[in-house]
């Protein structure tokens, strides 16, 4: 059932374009802070557009053919942008050049269908090619390499040319970084420790067919994943075992907890993404004559809540905002479209204890409600209350969970902890010089 039907004052999912970036952008994503979008475009620029302004303010020209994905570090210094002319590049956004410069770039030898950071340290680098190859790049002085993630095939399987072997099609690290999930053609999910880059798990999706995307709450204990069916499947995923040196590796099939597909239309899916509190399900449907966006409401069961209509542009990518109810769409004419949830004004909220009401009533008078405390009986409490002594000795359970992460991973495991190591300058602090430019310049 229509849930914004249901409870019309309590949607917390976007319902309404708040505004459009005329970017000629093939996709869209917010970074971390939620204040920027980056967005790649098919002339091998990017741009960094800032929302508060809506205007560009830097641009990233690096490129000569289409770029095909953006990320962002986890503070917003850096943005790592791939592409089809067969580079990585890293760009430092404290860089007080304009244009700006490169910081690094990785040379592959194929092109690059999609890259991304290690939560934890910008310097380690997955990318995909499109051979359908994965390599796991680490840029750090004491560990430089470049290591293939390759999937074991059993004795049975392995005829010596590797025939068996799937193409990849879609790679993603875990939001802690620990394991690197990698979807295939065949509609298997591969699991690989980051560290060791050995495979710990394989999981077959009965009926899915090819991967196609991926994406994580971010305690990382669900994943939703894109395949050629045209269905997207929600998991729980299980612990993981630490890399086994003889080659064992966890073999099961997992079930999915919901299905979400269009059983009207059957239409595919471009993108999906959760909210950052995991509650809610966004499908862009790569619908050929309108720009559609599915919300689920994952609390309710996975329920439809509702259908948004961004007009005849067909939808191409979408990304929801990490911190609130936003959404970036891109059209396929390059336009990226800023959804939210408008909220009425609330001014009750403004005074404490003072409530709103639809019409006049008369108002009842409690009888103590205006009686004068004595200031003497005041001060007595305050002081009692500052004698009381504080407790800083038991150990409470929020500060035995502090080393935990949302998934009961410990943060000192050695498998989290090894891409700590040389994690650059990657700051909070950090000021991003504003370049304003025509856009006009660009195209």
């Amino acid at each position: 059932m229509n849930e914004s039907l249901i409870s019309p004052f309590n949607i917390t999912h976007p319902t309404a374009v708040q505004t459009s970036l005329f970017a000629s952008a093939l996709f869209a994503r917010f970074d971390p802070s939620g204040r920027y979008v980056g967005a790649g475009r098919n002339n091998g620029a990017a741009a960094i557009w800032d929302l508060e302004t809506r205007a560009p303010v830097r641009w990233l020209e690096g490129h000569v053919k289409a770029v095909t994905s953006l990320d962002w570090s986890r503070n917003s210094r850096w943005v790592l942008t791939s592409s089809k002319d067969w580079n990585v590049i890293i760009w430092d956004l404290a860089s007080q050049c304009d244009p700006l410069q490169r910081h690094a770039t990785i040379r592959f030898d194929a092109p690059v269908l999609s890259a991304s950071f290690h939560p934890r340290n910008s310097n380690i680098v997955l990318a995909l090619m499109s051979t359908g190859e994965a390599y796991l790049a680490d840029l750090r002085k004491e560990h430089r390499s470049r290591v293939e993630l390759c999937e074991i095939l059993d004795d049975s399987e392995d005829d010596g040319h590797n025939k068996n072997r799937s193409a990849m099609t879609v790679a993603r690290f875990d939001p802690s970084g620990k394991h690197i999930f990698i979807g295939t053609s065949s509609g298997s999910v591969l699991v690989f420790n980051t560290r060791t880059k050995i495979m710990v798990a394989r999981h077959k999706i009965t009926g899915a067919g090819g991967m196609k995307g991926f994406d994580f709450v971010k305690s990382g204990r669900r994943l939703i994943t894109n395949s050629s069916d045209r269905t997207l499947r929600q998991f729980n995923l299980p612990h993981y075992p630490p890399p086994n040196p003889n080659g064992e590796y966890l073999e099961q099939e997992l079930e999915p907890t919901h299905r979400f597909n269009d059983p009207i239309n059957k239409t595919a899916w471009y993108a999906m993404s959760y909210s950052p509190d995991g509650e809610w399900l966004a499908g862009g449907a790569a619908d050929p004559a309108t720009h559609k966006i599915y919300i689920w409401d994952i609390s309710n069961d996975g329920q439809f809540a509702s259908a948004l209509d961004g007009g005849r542009e067909p939808l191409v990518h979408l990304h929801w905002h990490p911190n609130k109810s936003s959404i970036a769409s891109t059209t396929n004419h390059g336009n990226i479209l800023i959804w939210h949830c408008p909220n009425p004004e609330r001014w009750g909220a403004f005074a404490g204890g003072f409530e709103e009401v639809d019409e006049n009533v008369e108002y009842e008078e409690k009888e103590d409600e205006f009686d004068i405390e004595d200031e003497e009986e005041l001060l007595k409490r305050k002081m009692k209350q500052e004698e009381e002594e504080v407790d800083v000795d038991t150990l409470t359970e929020d500060a035995a969970h502090r080393n935990l992460l949302a998934d009961g991973t410990q943060l000192d495991d050695e498998d989290i902890t090894w891409a700590d190591d040389d994690a650059e300058r990657d700051t909070k602090e950090f000021k991003m010089k504003i370049f304003m430019q025509e856009d006009s310049d660009m195209l």
